[in-house]
């Protein structure tokens, strides 16, 4: 955290992004406030100032910086008290640097409505380390999800294609996909990258290591499985002998005509050598799990990746989701011997619920896995509820902490389906005025936002369909048909307080699930990951609660050409920055939630 007198900033470190939280100690600090601007100061580049939507309507009535645009937050102050930076998004290009960042944060103030100069003497500093997430042996990845966003629509146009229309299971990545918005060409692979982000990176990685490392052997745990460049690479494991893999046959995934995964099932016999093996099953309802273990050949395991991330085109390129990676021997050779027990058992429910794994709480912590608890699926009914108690209290006790401590932050990809005790301790989070909570759901069973004068919290719907965008901004593309946008499971509780912990994994957090499903339900308690999932929960519900907002339909607009830029579309449409303090007044009001978050994150 940077002080200067009654002013903080605090940086949060999250997976290749930075979330950043404004303070002030005292009230009459925000009279005349016009906003926060903000440097960034990568290190050995040279610095940047972040950028506004939006401008003043007429710059030159405000004191500006001639060498930069007039949306540059030096000329365009920020009006929020948290801002998320994503490098890579207006400078750097696609590739930012990784490592020390430096951010020099200084409030602004108007006079007569005109924004005075820069005043350093106010500024705040605060360094942090930007890049992938790793901590000791254990490592994060998200995919971005953000197929309905101004991003999305920028970088590939409203028309973009997630996958061929024929829909082969196999094809060529390199092959163009689409046109974008400026007229230049891109590919299926290019468009992946983007939408897969660091959850395809890690899974991408760890494949590739294995296929190097030919002493190597994979274990996999498959629900959707249709990626095409995944499948090359599991192929060229089967045609190594190296690789083992589970995959679901429920009637979402096997049938006539033959689904994807049929098709795989065919292709990875006939490419099969030696020990290459699959095997088709569904526990009494699916086999959800999302695993990849890596082994010595004939040795023990050595590391695990899981999550919510489905190794297929809509998991990786649609879903908002996450992996872990645990490098860790303890915890891969957990993972490995409940494979060998679901493998000896044929995915089949009744042979593993009878298992001790079954109804049993793994713990880990070691220097190299933080304080870690995993339960593997499917359980006997009693256990089942045993852990989904153990959640929803731990949820309720956030409501037992003084105010503005306590803080619930979640997604969730069905909040409003499935019994037990999880989902109504969400839902109910929304009307709690003593704690904060930030959730997205894709099927929340209501939409519930927050507004002036309200400190309830926020629940929002991650699948709007009928969002229609004002000017200036552009209208996005429709997701339905094409899957769930929230496919997350994680709850957060007590990001920053004494006893942080993540929820996460494959499990949807309900009855039905943990008693029929083949599942992992991952508990970390630790601080770093909990922030790292938090600032992904703001993201999601930040974005989708504007475009609830907005979601008038019966239909949107047709698409149009993206603008030149989200700024001149902004000008064109009228819309400018306030020249008062009235923004700033919500985040001083104790009956606000805006108020409740100031205090929470700065």
């Amino acid at each position: 955290m940077g002080k200067n007198g009654t002013f903080s900033v605090k940086a949060y470190a999250g997976d290749m992004k930075t979330l950043l939280a404004f303070n002030f100690t005292t009230k009459s600090s925000s009279k005349s406030l016009a906003g926060f601007t903000i440097q960034c100061a990568p290190e050995g580049q040279t610095p940047y100032y972040l950028q506004n939507n939006l401008q003043y309507e007429v710059p030159a009535d405000h004191a500006q910086d001639p060498k930069e645009p007039a949306n540059s937050s030096i000329n365009a102050p920020l009006h929020k008290f948290r801002w998320l930076h994503v490098p890579g998004s207006v400078h750097q290009g696609a590739s930012p640097v990784v490592g020390k960042y430096k951010y020099t944060v200084t409030p602004r103030y108007l006079s007569d409505k005109s924004l005075l100069p820069i005043d350093t003497s106010l500024s705040a500093d605060v360094e942090v380390e930007f890049g992938p997430f790793k901590k000791k042996g254990l490592e994060l990845g998200f995919t971005r999800g953000f197929t309905q966003s101004q991003a999305f629509q920028h970088h590939f146009g409203p028309k973009a294609l997630i996958q061929p229309k024929a829909k082969a299971l196999q094809f060529d990545t390199s092959q163009v996909s689409g046109i974008d918005p400026k007229g230049n060409e891109y590919t299926f692979e290019q468009e992946y990258e983007w939408l897969g982000f660091t959850a395809r990176q890690k899974i991408f990685a760890l494949l590739d290591s294995v296929i190097a490392g030919k002493s190597l052997t994979l274990d996999m745990f498959a629900y959707d499985l249709n990626e095409p460049d995944i499948i090359r690479k599991l192929l060229k494991l089967a045609g190594q002998g190296r690789i083992r893999v589970i995959l679901d046959n429920s009637s979402l995934h096997h049938g006539k005509p033959p689904k994807p995964e049929d098709q795989f099932e065919r292709i990875f016999k006939k490419a099969a050598k030696a020990k290459a093996e699959i095997l088709r099953g569904k526990f009494g309802r699916y086999a959800h799990d999302k695993i990849l273990i890596v082994s010595e050949k004939g040795g023990s395991a050595t590391k695990v990746l899981t999550g919510s991330t489905n190794f297929s085109v809509t998991g990786l390129y649609v879903n908002s989701n996450h992996v872990v990676i645990f490098d860790d021997a303890t915890v891969a050779g957990t993972y490995a011997d409940i494979f060998d027990e679901v493998w000896n058992g044929e995915a089949a429910k009744g042979a593993f619920t009878k298992l001790p794994d079954a109804a049993k709480t793994f713990s880990f912590s070691s220097a190299k896995t933080p304080h870690t608890e995993i339960t593997f699926a499917p359980h006997k009914p009693a256990f089942a509820a045993t852990v989904l108690d153990d959640l929803a209290n731990r949820i309720q006790q956030e409501g037992t902490k003084p105010k503005s401590v306590g803080s619930v932050l979640f997604a969730v990809m069905q909040i409003d389906k499935g019994t037990g005790p999880v989902y109504p301790a969400l839902i109910k989070l929304h009307s709690d005025q003593d704690i904060f909570s930030y959730g997205i759901s894709d099927s929340p069973g209501g939409i519930y936002l927050y507004a002036v004068g309200k400190r309830n919290g926020v629940l929002v719907t991650g699948k709007p369909v009928n969002t229609q965008l004002p000017p200036p901004f552009d209208q996005v593309r429709n997701i339905g048909g094409v899957g769930h946008q929230v496919h997350h499971k994680f709850v957060v509780c007590g990001f920053n307080g004494t006893d942080p912990v993540v929820y996460c994994g494959s499990s949807n957090l309900a009855e039905g699930g943990e008693e029929n499903n083949g599942d992992n339900l991952i508990a970390l308690h630790d601080g770093d990951v909990a922030t790292a999932f938090a600032i992904e929960a703001l993201a999601l519900v930040d974005h989708f609660n504007f475009l609830d907002r907005v979601a008038k339909g019966p239909k949107a607009k047709k698409s149009k050409k993206a603008s030149a830029s989200k700024q001149q579309a902004a000008v064109s449409a009228g819309w400018f920055l306030s020249t008062d303090d009235r923004w700033a007044r919500p985040y001083f009001d104790p009956h606000d939630l805006h108020s409740v978050d100031r205090q929470l994150f700065g």
